[in-house]
């Protein structure tokens, strides 16, 4: 079970280069505003279609692993991962099942019966819309810079508090879309993903969540 819980970590992201970026706290004001803006955005994101790059950095390697493919997401909980590059390997979140295609051998997890593993499924949806705020789940920081608004949700909960030390969101300024997702571990480790190339509402077939 180790390697699927180290699997849907490696689907949230830390980008390390927004960690060294200048950021300048937003007020409270400005902070409610936001929050507003991309709930109601949110609410109306029925689906998503989008390239992405992700970089895993390990500490006692010298070269972070580099992938890359397609996710495609529909209201209000199918999700598709789908790796091209260097490897074929598929990833479906369905039913509170996870269903994975490692280059034509399948199989598939129930996450219902798990706790830990149903949260996460629920906040992988959540991150790629952008609408993690729930207060009582995390400390909720609000921050902006030149490119983007920056938003840090730290764990409340020990479960993932003990893996995962924050969370960071990046969200265009004029679209409001997330263009990166980040996700610190308790450890030098982490991974960044970018969303290349999205397609907002477009029709998406259920047929495209068949594994």
């Amino acid at each position: 079970m180790n390697k699927y819980v180290f699997l849907i970590l490696f689907l949230l992201v830390l980008n390390p280069f927004n960690c060294f970026s200048q950021e300048d706290k937003m007020s409270i004001t400005e902070a409610n505003q936001l929050r507003a803006d991309i709930i109601e955005k949110s609410k109306k994101t029925l689906t998503i279609i989008s390239e992405f790059e992700q970089f895993k950095h390990l500490d006692f390697l010298s070269n972070d692993i580099k992938s890359s493919g397609s996710l495609v997401y529909k209201s209000p909980d199918l999700i598709k991962w789908e790796y091209i590059e260097p490897f074929n390997y598929t990833v479906i979140f369905k039913n509170d099942k996870l269903f994975i295609n490692d280059e034509g051998v399948k199989s598939n997890i129930d996450l219902s019966s798990n706790k830990t593993f149903k949260s996460l499924n629920k906040l992988i949806i959540k991150s790629v819309k952008g609408d993690m705020f729930d207060d009582n789940l995390f400390d909720i920081q609000y921050f902006k810079n030149t490119k983007h608004h920056i938003i840090k949700f730290f764990p409340k909960e020990n479960s993932l508090k003990s893996i995962i030390s924050v969370f960071i969101l990046s969200f265009d300024k004029k679209s409001l879309n997330v263009v990166e997702i980040i996700m610190k571990e308790n450890s030098e480790d982490y991974t960044l993903l970018k969303f290349i190339n999205q397609k907002i509402n477009r029709p998406v077939r259920d047929e495209v969540f068949f594994n």
